[in-house]
């Protein structure tokens, strides 16, 4: 399993803010996160939308971290781009289960463990982590 392309791609682009620690317009920010410039845009339109990420108009734009990368976690970013994590499409209300029509198999409470799990790992790692294992190697 692997998370998404966008999801991948609006971390390296937080990343990208957090090591600039400036101002960078959506260009820069496209270059220094290897994701095209389309891509990036609607990328930082969610991330923005979200509060994540600030953005700012005119011959001077760009954008910045909206927060201190303290209060930025994984599980922020990929919940922005992704929506909630859920281990399995099971778990979405959308979906009734197709094995115990009318009730629940026994695959749903493993699978919400797991999701639970894994969200909470992702809500503990800020980029203020990352970023200082980083410059500990």
């Amino acid at each position: 399993m692997h998370i998404t392309l966008e999801a991948d791609y609006a971390i390296r682009i937080v990343n990208c803010l957090v090591d600039a620690s400036q101002r960078m317009d959506a260009q820069k920010i496209a270059d220094a996160a290897c994701v095209s410039l389309r891509f990036s845009l609607k990328i930082l339109r969610k991330l923005v939308s979200s509060g994540i990420v600030q953005s700012f108009k005119g011959a001077k734009g760009g954008y910045v971290l909206a927060k201190d990368p303290s209060e930025v976690t994984l599980k922020d970013v990929i919940e922005t781009v992704e929506g909630p994590y859920r281990f399995s499409r099971c778990l979405n209300e959308e979906y009734p289960c197709s094995r115990v029509p009318g009730g629940e198999c026994p695959y749903r409470g493993v699978f919400g463990d797991i999701s639970a799990m894994v969200q909470d790992k992702l809500a503990s790692v800020t980029f203020y982590d990352i970023k200082n294992s980083k410059n500990q190697q």
